[in-house]
Order: C-alpha cells, then structure tokens, then sequence
C-alpha cells in the first residue's frame, strides 16, 4: 500500500513538474534586438568607463602581448581601447536621456565618458594617455576625435573649458607625425576636421591632401585603394569609408557646398561608394552570420560592420532634420520604411 502512495506521489511531481517549467517560459519577457544589442554594448562599455571615470583603467585592465609584439610602447594600448569604443558609442549616447532601461544605461555610460576624457588629457592622472611617443597614438586619437565628430553635442561641448584647451593641444601637437602614404592620411585628417570644428587653428594642407589621394585610390565597385597598391582586406571598413565620408561631411557642410581645391570631393558621390560597398559586405555575411575570414587585422572584423552602421546613421539623421525627430525609434521606423 506504501509502494502505491510513492507511486502516486511520484507521478503526480512528474506531471507538475513540466507544467510549472513551462509556465515560467511563459511569463519570461523575451528580449527585442535593440534591448539585446544595448545591453551588450553596455556590457562591453561598462568596465572600461567605470575605471576610467575615476583614473583606474590602466591599474585595473591587464594587457597581454603577442609573443612577435613589434616593441611598441604598450600603453598605447589603453588609447586604443578608449578611442575606438568612444568613435563607436558616441551616436548612441547621444541620443536624448528617458526613463527606459535603456536611457538610464546611456546616461550612466555618457557620465562615465566625460569624466574619462577629462582623465585621459590630464597629466596628474593615471589615465594620461600616450598622447606624446611614438606615431601610433595618431592612429588612436584619430577614434577620439571621431567620437566628437559624432557625440560633437552630447561628448565635447559638456566639457570644461580646462580640457578642451588639453585637447587641442594634445590633437594639434600630433603633427609631429608624418604618417605613411596609406589609410593613415585620414588619421591626420580627421585629427584637423575636429580641430576645424571646435573652431582651433586647423592645418587645412593635411586635410585636402588626403581628401584628394583618397579619391585618387577609387578602384571602382565602392572599393579604395590603400595606398598605391590595392589590398583585398577590410581596411575600407576599418577607416577608409567611414573617415573620408565623415572628412568631407565636416569640409564641405554636409554637402552644401564644395572644396575649391578638392578635385573630386563630393559628399554625395562618396557616399554613394559607400552605399555600394555595403550592399558587398551584407553579401559577404555567411548563413551563420560571420564575414569570412580575409586579409590583414583580422581581428578587428567586428569592425567590417562599421560603414554599414555609418549608412544607417546618417539617413537616420537626416530624416530627423526633415521630420524634427531624433534618432529614435520613430525615426528607425521611417528609415526602415
């Protein structure tokens, strides 16, 4: 009679236990793409911003080196991190503060963020960044300055008077670099567009001449020569597309008008190459979503998404300038539309 009841009671967990699992399926909420992807970028921002904001990045961020690291200084290494995640958050953040989740994220990260920057131009910080050794901290500054191409409202104008002058210095004294007849014309040239933006004195010469050899590499189907000899890799991702469209949007006002001695800088046009050349890379994804594997610095290659975004971006706000909505997800719509 004993064995029965066990039996019973048994049974009766086994039906109950499904049921109960199922409906906790039931009441999860399933996550949208955006809540997906904001909270991964918050994930991937968080840790670096919350040390930085209070000068513990490079304490607290361990650095490991290949075993053929070619001797550069490796503190390069933290201008690298600041300045790329900054050059890809900075459309993001800003984006106006609202009660979401989401909003609340953005904010804490945007809070992050100026006091990072500050720390990374303050000499008595420990965030200091590598700002005065060696060429490679053009390349990265290059990101930074992005960042307030892109963030210009939300990123640079909240800063105090004290670290914008750093800044300017800190750009301006780049010079010093002479940087090799390749993609890295744009580093320089978009160190000088932001300069021109904030209104400093701007060495025009390092824009223009790379506007033009940029535009003299077009080897046609929306895809650049990196220097004189074409290579089949991802640096037009990388920096070519994005930071010569972003160069001649600052130079000539978003199109409104022309460079007089820029033979060929055309926003529209380039554009347009950058529109082809995204319509290659959604071809280039793979069934299981990944590009395949091709050329130098592969391990950037989350980065082949950058034109992609860029695109999307700069429809996205000019529908806001048309219709007065801002890059929400009203005007996500529209573009999509």
């Amino acid at each position: 009679m004993k064995t029965w009841k066990y039996l019973w009671l048994l049974l009766i967990v086994a039906l109950l236990v499904p049921l109960n699992v199922s409906a906790k399926k039931k009441t999860e909420k399933v996550k949208s793409d955006r809540e997906l992807w904001a909270g991964i970028l918050y994930q991937m921002a968080a840790p670096v911003l919350s040390n930085m904001s209070e000068g513990k990045l490079q304490e607290n961020m361990l650095v490991e080196l290949s075993p053929t690291w070619d001797g550069r200084d490796k503190r390069v290494t933290y201008m690298e991190c600041f300045g790329r995640l900054m050059a890809g958050l900075a459309p993001w953040l800003s984006l106006p503060d609202d009660d979401t989740a989401e909003g609340k994220q953005r904010k804490q990260l945007r809070e992050w963020a100026l006091k990072s920057y500050a720390q990374s131009v303050d000499p008595e910080s420990k965030d200091y960044l590598l700002w005065r050794k060696e060429g490679q901290p053009l390349v990265d500054a290059a990101y930074i300055a992005e960042s307030f191409l892109r963030g210009y409202d939300a990123l640079w104008v909240p800063l105090d008077d004290l670290t914008k002058q750093r800044y300017i210095a800190e750009f301006q004294q780049l010079r010093r670099v002479d940087p090799p007849y390749t993609n890295w014309l744009l580093f320089s040239s978009t160190v000088e567009c932001f300069l021109k933006k904030a209104g400093a004195q701007t060495d025009y010469y390092r824009i223009t001449s790379a506007l033009r050899k940029v535009d003299e590499w077009y080897v046609g189907d929306g895809w650049y020569s990196d220097g004189e000899d074409f290579a089949f890799d991802y640096y037009n991702s990388f920096v070519i597309h994005p930071m010569y469209v972003e160069c001649l949007e600052v130079m000539t006002n978003g199109g409104k008008q022309n460079i007089w001695n820029v033979k060929g800088g055309n926003f529209p046009n380039a554009l347009k190459r950058m529109q082809r050349f995204g319509m290659i890379l959604e071809r280039f994804v793979s069934p299981e979503g990944t590009f395949p594997v091709f050329g130098r610095s592969i391990t950037y290659r989350t980065g082949v998404l950058q034109p992609l975004a860029v695109i999307a971006w700069l429809v996205t706000k000019r529908i806001a300038c048309r219709t007065g909505t801002c890059g929400n997800d009203r005007c996500h719509s529209a573009y999509v539309r």
